[in-house]
């Protein structure tokens, strides 16, 4: 079954680049997560995200990576976090998940268009 969409539809995901600022271990999550203060510019600020995303990657190794991340999704409380934003990963072989990112280093906050 295809499902068409018009841009004006795509659009109202507000997808942004950002920096991860700090990334933490969430031994709280159902599914192994890592918890996540991403940096969406001066116009957004910082956010929070819960992101099963602890089998390809470890906390130390996160910091100042930029990530793409749905910004304008309604908070979900997920443990003891309000996660405030969606960020954006795409599974393996395996059914593991690979973070989504820009290709050479953009302004945080930056709309993808």
């Amino acid at each position: 079954m295809e499902l068409h969409i018009t841009p004006g539809e795509f659009f109202r995901a507000d997808l942004r680049v950002g920096t991860i600022v700090e990334a933490l271990p969430f031994p709280e999550a159902r599914k192994p997560a890592i918890r996540l203060r991403i940096h969406f510019g001066p116009e957004i600020g910082e956010l929070l995200s819960s992101a099963q995303i602890a089998a390809l990657y470890n906390p130390e190794e996160l910091a100042g990576r930029q990530v793409i991340a749905v910004v304008n999704f309604p908070p979900k409380q997920i443990g003891p976090i309000l996660s405030q934003c969606l960020v954006l990963g795409a599974p393996d072989a395996q059914g593991d998940i690979v973070l989504l990112g820009t290709e050479r280093p953009v302004a945080d906050g930056v709309r993808i268009a």
